[in-house]
């Protein structure tokens, strides 16, 4: 029996999501989006790539929101799209109240869902997500991590002339301009970046402005992009993830989780390595901190603290 993907908000990213789910032949696709029209259009669009493509898997467009019932898993990105100028807390209010409705259509239709929230303020919409929809926090995670890696690995990749497959990093913390790229434990091809620069005389004045372009990655995007923000890699960033759950990888993704007590944080939602399988988040792996990244580290969580009390004021 195929599974099936709800994909609600049909702009870029839920676009290119339902492209990238059928390619891959993940499952059927619902996609849901408030605008009257564009699922429908995007769908029939899609459905007439199938006899190129050769995908198995029917595509639905729906203005309905009982149409996610019974998903297997749901990627939300509904919600205002930053634009030039914006931070990603100025999304706040608007989206914070767009996600608290998906967050109880969740709890009325499909309950045992995997979810990844997309959405910015990315932290604080995770929170209100799961808050709302009453998942377990295996089961409710936020995009991230992974986009944020991905920027930096390719980054690094450019810089350092070396293949991006070979370069192994994660961003911990808050998706957001204090995220903590995890510098001391990025390897290219398995040696040390502190080592693998020393021994080709790259500064590492250098390397700081691969962080902070990647700390930077989706505003240096829209201001290109001057009309919306980065599809792209956030969508292939959530597939890999649902690809995890779907097909039971167990798949070491850095994620917005729940964390209870893990970096001595507790009922917060933020960056962290996870292990993704069937079960949703099986596991989060701690890893050992300089004094350096502990510092950054609190700084981000501040942030994220700040967002959600201010985004719980709004919504209650």
């Amino acid at each position: 029996m195929k599974k099936k993907i709800t994909l609600i908000g049909a702009g870029n990213i839920g676009g290119t999501l339902a492209h990238l789910s059928l390619i891959k032949k993940l499952g059927d696709v619902v996609l849901i989006d408030v605008m009257k029209g564009m699922p429908q259009g995007k769908a029939l669009d899609l459905s007439q790539s199938s006899a190129v493509e050769g995908f198995p898997c029917k595509v639905e467009g729906t203005n309905d929101f009982s149409q996610m019932k019974n998903s297997d898993v749901v990627i939300i990105t509904a919600g205002i799209p930053r634009q030039p100028g914006m931070s990603r807390d100025d999304l706040l209010e608007t989206n914070g109240k767009i996600i608290k409705k998906i967050g109880l259509d969740i709890k009325k239709y499909c309950p045992k869902a995997f979810v990844i929230c997309i959405t910015n303020p990315l932290d604080a919409m995770v929170f209100v997500l799961q808050k709302y929809s009453k998942l377990s926090a295996a089961k409710c995670v936020g995009m991230a991590g992974v986009l944020d890696s991905s920027r930096l690995k390719f980054f690094l990749s450019k810089e350092l002339n070396v293949s991006i497959n070979d370069i192994q990093t994660f961003v911990l913390g808050g998706h957001g301009d204090d995220m903590v790229p995890m510098v001391n434990h990025t390897t290219i091809g398995g040696i040390p970046l502190l080592d693998f620069i020393k021994k080709r005389k790259i500064p590492m004045t250098k390397i700081n402005k691969i962080l902070d372009r990647t700390r930077m990655g989706g505003g240096e995007i829209v201001k290109l992009l001057q009309r919306g923000s980065a599809f792209y890699a956030p969508a292939s960033s959530a597939i890999q993830m649902a690809e995890a759950y779907l097909l039971d990888q167990k798949k070491l993704l850095p994620c917005a989780a729940y964390l209870n007590g893990q970096y001595g944080l507790k009922n917060m939602y933020m960056g962290v390595p996870v292990i993704i399988g069937s079960k949703g988040v099986e596991e989060i792996i701690e890893v050992p901190l300089s004094t350096a990244e502990k510092k950054m580290l609190k700084t981000s969580v501040k942030s994220v603290q700040s967002l959600v009390s201010a985004v719980n004021k709004i919504l209650n």
